[in-house]
């Protein structure tokens, strides 16, 4: 959880918390646990100034009660952070992060949880360090003499300090080098913490000690040979190693590094000692393996495209494949904290693996990581896992992604880590309205040596009869899952651009035998293959509905799924869950080999159990010699052909009409591109005085590309109404014309028209305009649509001539009625989403006004109102009244004071809500709602930001929900009866 809402609480009008975290202090054999927060003020003077305040507090700080002002440490310029990186010790063994602070009057120690919100915190302290510059005034810290607090004695400089260069310290990386990267080291591995110590930089130096001035000039010397020995770019490392961005040298570009690089290919990498790799599991240059990067080289330009395409394409001329033993795992944790070792789990194999990738899910289900998406299990399960890895190898950790509860952990071990490239980490959330992350996916995508591998971990949808939900979510994971490329001119990545796909995770799909005795007796039979016909996965996967192309070995073990949590016994709660086996492990590609697939029953901590699959996987790895012979034959074949013609393709199309577009309803069209005899690169462009290639409801897909001679791509067109382009199609203000530009480098535009006609929708309709439309909006002229939509907002009835309107609109009135009737008591309410197919259907119905035929799931509808709430232009509770209402949320008074400012219509649609919300409360016992629920849920839809600044800050997020939670926890003798509509 964010404790930085804690602290803010706190402080003075116009000082703000920027980032907390929670750590303990360290004094000799003394650990207490302090909050550290990172405070700005802003003086009249102009400029910012920093200041770090520790408190003391309650083990989850919430409020400002929890906390307690213990001590003040101005970040001056004297300030340091700096990370302390004891020699001999790995980062892969997963310690916390050790720093030392330091002034000149004290000097502290703390230690730090591993995570990225302690990566943030600690880049955030880094920015804010005033640094050496004449010109910038010393900070005066004026300010921090309304705060008061209990101050340390100042502590001496240790022994240790006074052999050492000014400024420095031994054994510690200063922020921005080390563990906690540069933003220009994105692409790779997590980095470990260098010996000795790399001075943070604001000019961005990658912080490596290891490389020093000699090297790089020794570098540099080699670049310029071999620059004059290759006219052709040929390929490129990132250079976030150590020296060759900083130092007092300048780094090379690009192309200089291009053209070096069949020279240094060989004396840089295929010469390297064990020692030196060594090192490189210590240093940030882990990050990044020339071997690996030699194919996926940035953009230079057009030549450099088509090498990497013909390079691609012979391939096979220049790799072997070599076998890398991966082991893959999966494990539902129910919440649970660490309770057992896992090597039984992660190191059952006499052999260790080259690679792990481990997945977790439900590692938290409290309520603050649901809706805050921190968590201290993170960490633990982490260490756990760093001590279970397998005691006969060294691992180093490549990448950590977690998105609330599924985790996903990718090791490799320490001789491979130089071959690790372009590693990439994404999430999907397919929770309640498509973004909750209580459900949904984990991935990261990488290269080893030539091959491209995608590790994908996923939560799908539970209960038995869900099985659409889970293959939905599984297809939004597909979609939805894209990979920035090291070249950010290409498109993203998806799964199922890889050369090898492992997906893991608990995908939740049961066993559809109801009879719970006959499949407990089949498995005491270990009938497996019996139970295994009845498997709503296997159904699934034969229907081609999901997985399409994967495998999965047989299934030779019991079902994982559910058990007495710290037994081997099944489930004998009240529900009575029927075992199942939701714990999965499948795979895509060539050259795999499945040599295990198993359970393990020996782990009791949670009410599954971890499921492993051993695996032998051939990686494509880089003969340097036939590469080099493939590489100059490639750019003589170049030499001859450049410049040869203008480049000049066909489209198969250039006019696209897209019919009765609707609401969140995607329409795709297509036309293929076909290339003459030249190689080319291809883009949208925009138009002049536009910002966008097209509008904002257009995508194109792929947007830019290459093209080799003779060649040819499928472009889709994807027409997508959402909340934010509604309205305006819905008035008329906006219409459904675009026209692209496709533009060849080095040729000419083509030009593409788009048009179509939009459905209005309710969805994207303002309140007080569905309150006059008393038929079915698509009952109603276009004009007459127009001219509501456009009508101005109004506090009070003007007396104007229009009819009266309705009290609230009829469309949320269907809704709430219909899940008042059916869904009071449905368990877990606007918390599992709907299906899509359903959304569409009722979205058709409240157009149309065919309520009569309205037939979806609770949780469709439940959706559908939630959907319908966000699309509104004008929320519940006016833009105007926004700031108001923060600032009153704890006084019900007040709060109440401020909902009779709002528009009558307005008014109403907040007073029937808290009407229905407390109906579902008063049923709590059966639908599982709780106060906290429901106001975190609606408190960010009720009140929005103005337009603009759409994003809350998580202290206006609280006070948001607060400002909701009163009035369900003080209800008033509403009903939900005496609303018209």
């Amino acid at each position: 959880m964010d404790q930085s809402v804690a602290i803010q609480e706190t402080l003075a009008d116009g000082d703000y918390c920027r980032q907390a975290v929670q750590g303990v202090l360290c004094e000799g054999d003394s650990r207490q646990s302090r909050l550290l927060g990172l405070v700005r003020c802003r003086p009249e003077r102009g400029g910012q100034e920093h200041a770090l305040f520790l408190y003391t507090h309650r083990r989850m700080a919430i409020t400002g009660d929890d906390v307690s002002l213990d001590q003040i440490v101005p970040v001056s310029r004297d300030f340091t952070l700096e990370e302390v990186s004891p020699d001999g010790e790995l980062y892969i063994l997963g310690s916390d992060v050790t720093v030392q602070l330091d002034t000149a009057e004290l000097s502290l120690l703390f230690q730090l949880p591993f995570g990225s919100h302690t990566r943030t915190f600690l880049q955030e302290v880094a920015r804010a360090c005033p640094g050496f510059v004449p010109a910038i005034p010393d900070p005066e810290f004026l300010w921090l003499s309304r705060y008061r607090c209990t101050e340390l004695e100042p502590e001496p400089p240790t022994p240790q300090s006074w052999n050492s260069a000014p400024g420095t310290w031994p054994g510690r990386a200063r922020i921005g080098g080390g563990r906690y990267r540069s933003w220009k080291a994105r692409k790779g591995l997590e980095e470990t913490s260098p010996q000795g110590r790399a001075p943070f930089s604001g000019a961005g130096s990658f912080g490596g000690a290891e490389l020093g001035a000699e090297r790089l000039g020794q570098r540099d010397e080699e670049l310029e040979e071999a620059g004059r020995e290759m006219s052709a770019a040929a390929g490129s490392r990132e250079r976030d190693s150590a020296g060759l961005a900083g130092g007092g040298k300048r780094g090379w570009g690009f192309d200089h590094q291009a053209q070096a690089l069949i020279k240094t290919f060989n004396r840089n990498i295929f010469n390297k000692s064990k020692s030196e790799i060594s090192n490189m599991v210590r240093s940030s240059t882990i990050t990044v393996s020339d071997k690996a990067h030699i194919l996926s080289m940035q953009k230079f330009g057009l030549r450099d495209t088509i090498v990497k395409s013909h390079l691609i394409q012979k391939e096979e001329d220049y790799t072997y494949i070599q076998n890398f033993r991966f082991f893959v795992g999966t494990y539902n944790v129910n919440g649970q904290s660490p309770k057992e070792c896992l090597r039984p789990w992660l190191s059952h194999d006499t052999q260790a693996p080259d690679v792990y990738c481990v997945g977790f899910q439900e590692l938290d289900l409290s309520k603050e990581a649901f809706f805050f998406h921190d968590t201290p299990k993170e960490e633990e399960w982490f260490k756990a896992v760093s001590e279970g890895l397998h005691p006969d190898a060294k691992y180093a950790k490549v990448k950590l992604i977690r998105l609330v509860g599924i985790m996903l952990l990718l090791y490799v071990k320490q001789e491979h880590a130089a071959y690790i490239s372009e590693v990439e980490a994404e999430t999907v959330g397919t929770g309640i309205m498509g973004r909750m992350g209580n459900k949904g996916g984990v991935a990261i995508r990488f290269r080893f040596h030539n091959t491209s591998i995608c590790v994908v971990n996923s939560h799908l949808a539970a209960h038995t009869e869900e099985y659409e939900r889970r293959n939905q979510d599984y297809k939004d994971i597909c979609s939805r899952m894209q990979f920035c490329q090291v070249d950010p001119s290409l498109p993203p990545l998806t799964i199922s651009k890889h050369d090898v796909i492992l997906w893991l995770g608990d995908l939740n799909y049961r066993i559809e035998d109801p009879d719970v005795e006959k499949v407990k007796k089949l498995i005491e039979e270990k009938a497996f293959q019996t139970l295994y016909a009845y498997d709503q996965l296997r159904a699934q996967v034969a229907a081609k509905a999901v997985f399409e192309g994967f495998s999965e070995g047989e299934l030779t073990f019991q079902p994982t799924y559910k058990y007495d949590t710290g037994s081997d016994d099944w489930d004998t709660s009240e529900k009575c869950r029927a075992p199942a086996w939701c714990d999965r492990v499948l795979w895509k590609g060539k050259n795999i080999t499945q040599l295990s697939y198993q359970s393990h029953m020996a782990l009791k901590t949670s009410d599954h159990k971890p499921v492993s699959s051993v695996f032998d996987i051939g990686v494509r790895v880089i003969n340097e010699e036939l590469y080099r012979k493939t590489l100059e034959e490639i750019v003589r074949s170049l030499d001859k052909m450049e410049n040869a013609n203008i480049p000049s393709v066909s489209l198969s199309k250039r006019e696209f009409c897209f019919q009765n577009v609707k609401y969140m309803h995607l329409q795709v069209e297509s036309f293929t591109i076909r290339n003459g005899q030249v190689p080319c690169q291809f883009e949208f462009i925009s138009k002049p005085n536009e910002e966008s290639y097209c509008k904002q409801w257009l995508r194109a897909s792929p947007s830019r590309g290459f093209l080799l001679p003779d060649s040819s791509v499928e472009i889709e067109l994807e027409l997508f109404v959402n909340k934010t382009t509604a309205t305006k199609l819905n008035s008329g203000e906006d219409k459904i014309e675009d026209i692209l530009v496709l533009h060849l480098d080095r040729g000419k535009d083509y030009f593409l028209s788009v048009s179509g006609n939009y459905m209005p929708s309710c969805f994207g309709s303002p309140i007080h305009t569905l309150c006059y439309m008393k038929e079915p909006i698509l009952d109603l002229p276009l004009e007459t649509i127009r001219e509501l939509t456009l009508m101005r907002l109004q506090t009070e009835d003007n007396g104007s001539q229009l009819e009266k309107p309705m009290d609230i609109p009829k469309e949320l009135w269907i809704l709430v009625d219909y899940l008042y009737r059916n869904a009071i008591q449905q368990e877990d309410l606007f918390q599992q989403p709907g299906l899509r197919s359903e959304f569409d259907h009722i979205r058709d119905c409240l157009d149309t006004g065919t309520i009569d035929n309205l037939s979806a799931s609770n949780h469709s509808v439940a959706e559908a109102l939630l959907l319908f709430l966000e699309s509104l232009p004008e929320p519940v509770i006016c833009f105007s009244a926004y700031r108001n209402c923060l600032e009153c949320s704890g006084n019900l008074t007040a709060s109440k004071q401020v909902i009779t400012t709002l528009p009558a219509c307005h008014r109403n649609v907040f007073t029937y809500l808290m009407a229905f919300l407390q109906e579902l409360l008063k049923n709590s016992a059966k639908n599982h709602l709780d106060d906290n629920i429901l106001a975190s849920i609606f408190g960010s839809l009720l009140l929005r930001n103005p337009a603009g600044h759409q994003k809350l800050e998580m202290a206006e997020k609280k006070k948001a929900q607060e400002f909701v939670h009163q009035f369900l926890t003080h209800p008033e003798p509403l009903s939900l009866l005496s609303y018209s509509a």
